[in-house]
């Protein structure tokens, strides 16, 4: 492993893992870098996940001693999301990817248009309490987003924080939180499989690793501290950017 290899995938790492942390979606800065620097696609996608794992965790970790994480919530959505994972990453697709990818490129774009036209989405912590309708949503929404995130994965970190805003009215950073919380679970679950069919470079993972962890503790950091401010304008171009790699990828 070269320097100037090395260099490159650890930058990629830090920048997908910071801006990951604040808004979802770095795999699609890490993943194109790992498959440029000439990795086969599904070792790209193993290696990813551990060094995504780590990132979550860090990220998770800092959300939590900050107090951005609501639990009575998100322990009863935990094990959905773990449960879907699992399934994602052992189901044999039925689904063509293209007509996959068409679905979540039209509901990213509508995702990035409706927060860009609402002004105050996720500005305010309006979060009314825990009712049994919306549990019963949010382990619907867990379970199909773990489901996605095993199965496919670009953007479940962006669908989740839209998710916690529009179900239950949880401000952008509490939001991000919840959803990076969920996030790391659905990592875990697909980094398991990943590794029991040896699909991991561990010798480039582990680097893309460290330098993933100092992004997300730097990102989280920066969306604790300045919330909507921050975390709007890149969640609405971190949208846009999928929309824009998934619509290319169709032609």
């Amino acid at each position: 492993m070269n320097m100037g290899f090395l260099l490159f995938i650890c930058t990629a790492g830090f920048i997908a893992a910071f801006v990951d942390s604040i808004a979802g979606g770095g795999g699609i800065i890490s993943i194109p870098a790992l498959m440029a620097a000439g990795m086969p696609p599904h070792i790209a996608l193993g290696t990813n996940k551990l060094g995504a794992s780590f990132g979550a965790f860090a990220s998770t970790l800092t959300f939590f001693k900050s107090k951005k994480i609501y639990f009575p919530l998100i322990k009863c959505l935990m094990p959905f999301t773990l449960i879907g994972a699992i399934l994602g990453v052992k189901t044999v697709l039925s689904i063509d990817e293209q007509k996959l990818q068409l679905v979540i490129l039209i509901l990213t774009f509508v995702i990035a248009l409706h927060t860009f036209i609402k002004k105050d989405f996720g500005s305010h912590n309006d979060f009314g309490g825990l009712t049994k309708k919306n549990i019963f949503i949010g382990i619907i929404l867990a379970l199909s987003l773990g489901f996605y995130d095993g199965l496919f994965g670009p953007g479940t970190g962006s669908f989740l924080i839209f998710a916690f805003i529009s179900v239950y009215k949880f401000d952008f950073s509490v939001s991000a939180g919840n959803g990076k919380t969920l996030n790391f679970i659905s990592n875990i679950a697909s980094l398991a499989v990943f590794a029991i069919n040896d699909s991991i470079d561990y010798y480039t993972a582990i680097p893309l690793a460290a330098s993933m962890i100092l992004g997300a503790l730097a990102g989280t950091k920066i969306a604790i501290k300045n919330g909507a401010k921050v975390i709007k304008p890149i969640f609405i171009t971190i949208a846009l950017a999928l929309t824009i790699k998934m619509f290319g990828s169709l032609f």
